[in-house]
């Protein structure tokens, strides 16, 4: 069964953004946030519990960042700067990955990945798993937002959510002695229909990733380069498509095999026409010959 493929969205001359994705790639728009930012460091405050991090930027910084679609705009009466709340995802990500932004907990201090990391294990148990998912996919310059109302861990885009609709549902599956009993995700029957049928309802290819940690300890960063992913995109089997696909075909077959009868009819035919003509004429020429 074929992939739905991207849904871009139309702009007022009526005209799809693809044309414009294709030629601001989400790539370049990453690295023009990095380039940005590198300089300058802005600093990133961690926020509650469960939270990621509160993230002050310049106005021409805030530009690059909702371009590059990394965290929400939060509006602040009365402030100087431009702020954005970031997931616990994307915090680590400009940290550790791009090594753009500076993070601060509560009282000031700086934090490194390892603190960084630490902290983020301790809000959630699962954040190894979820963090190496999102960075595997942004890593492939797909757009990584929060897929919890449609019923995912994630949901991934194209390129920026203005342009185009997310088009996979991300279920995270760890698997491994080292996530303990966060392993069996999806194991269930029940838990697969539920969610191809809640990612197939919103229009959305449902899109496994499977977390295999094998021996490695997850209490330090240094285990994601340990961590492999395995892709697998799962459609539903609708039988009545399938029965009409075969219809079609069948039709198809049906009226090929009927052209090519009719084809080889005229020619039958057309040989019966040429046959009769030289028999006709050789017995004309006969009786000519016989009458002199």
């Amino acid at each position: 069964m074929d992939l739905p493929g991207p849904r871009w969205k139309k702009g007022k001359d009526g005209k799809d953004f693809s044309a414009l994705a294709a030629a601001n790639p989400m790539s370049v728009i990453v690295a023009e946030l990095k380039a940005s930012f590198i300089s300058s460091k802005p600093v990133a405050v961690l926020s509650g519990p469960g939270g990621g991090a509160i993230l002050g930027v310049e106005p021409e910084q805030a530009v690059i960042l909702n371009r590059a679609a990394f965290g929400h705009t939060v509006e602040i009466a009365a402030a100087q700067k431009h702020w954005f709340q970031l997931s616990p995802e994307e915090v680590f990500y400009l940290c550790h990955v791009l090594n753009c932004i500076r993070v601060e907990s509560h009282d000031k201090k700086q934090m490194s990945d390892k603190q960084l990391w630490n902290h983020f294990r301790s809000m959630s148990e699962s954040f190894p798993e979820m963090y190496k998912a999102y960075s595997h996919l942004r890593l492939k310059n797909w757009v990584v937002r929060s897929g919890l109302q449609y019923g995912a861990d994630f949901v991934s885009y194209r390129h920026h959510p203005a342009l185009v609709h997310s088009e996979f549902a991300v279920v995270v599956v760890p698997e491994g002695a080292a996530f303990g009993n966060r392993c069996g995700r999806m194991e269930v029957w029940s838990d697969l229909l539920c969610a191809l049928r809640a990612s197939g309802s919103v229009a959305k290819t449902l899109l496994v990733l499977t977390i295999s940690s094998g021996s490695c300890e997850l209490s330090s960063p240094d285990c994601l380069e340990q961590l492999v992913v395995h892709e697998r995109t799962i459609t539903r089997w609708i039988p009545q498509q399938c029965r009409e696909q075969r219809s079609e075909a069948s039709r198809d077959e049906a009226n090929r095999e009927e052209l090519i009868s009719k084809k080889e009819s005229v020619e039958f035919n057309l040989w019966g026409v040429i046959l009769g003509f030289s028999v006709l004429s050789s017995l004309l020429v006969y009786k000519l010959k016989f009458r002199q």
